[in-house]
């Protein structure tokens, strides 16, 4: 009975351990395999690309990187370049240049790529989640509020238009909380 304390002790360290080292693991992977992407994206001249296709491509793995002025660059050329293209790329495309300058804190100018890309596809719940978010940070909660209404319109089972819905509901509940104890009433 008593050796059994510390083999459970020592299975439950290395159990753990485990566990650690494949999320570890898994990380520095996904890590190096978007390092290994946006090098290979550089070094074929993406940047200097007259294919939007490639200027998007170069764009998302600067995103993934976090690289938002970079992607803000990229993007816009991949705007520019957009030809013969169906909308949805110009969405897409919209979609992520608005990503990219909301993530700088340039909500008005992500405001305007996001409500482009809704002009380009009408049901993108993607787009309308992102700038339902940019009128948040901009304090239009009203605003926001309705587009988090059509986002579940179109797919009821959004898992982010939900979730800030009850955010925006809960925050008018105890504001209007605290007006009423503030008048006393």
């Amino acid at each position: 009975m008593p050796s059994s304390l510390p083999q459970t002790y020592l299975v439950i360290l290395t159990s753990i351990l485990l566990i650690l080292a494949i999320v570890v693991g898994r990380q520095v992977l996904k890590v190096r395999r978007n390092e290994i992407n946006l090098a290979k994206l550089e070094k074929s001249g993406a940047i200097d690309s007259s294919k939007s296709e490639n200027l998007y491509e170069l764009g998302s793995a600067q995103l993934k990187k976090r690289l938002y002025p970079q992607a803000t660059i990229s993007l816009k050329k991949a705007l520019k370049q957009i030809t013969d293209e169906p909308s949805e790329a110009k969405a897409i495309i919209e979609n992520a240049l608005g990503f990219s300058l909301a993530a700088q804190d340039k909500f008005n100018e992500a405001i305007k790529h996001y409500k482009n890309a809704i002009r380009e596809k009408n049901d993108y719940p993607v787009a309308m989640n992102n700038l339902a978010f940019a009128k948040q940070k901009l304090l239009q909660e009203d605003e926001a509020y309705d587009l988090y209404k059509e986002v579940l319109e179109i797919d009821p089972n959004n898992k982010t238009a939900i979730k800030q819905l009850g955010k925006l509901n809960k925050r008018k509940k105890s504001s209007s909380e605290n007006i009423i104890y503030k008048k006393g009433f």
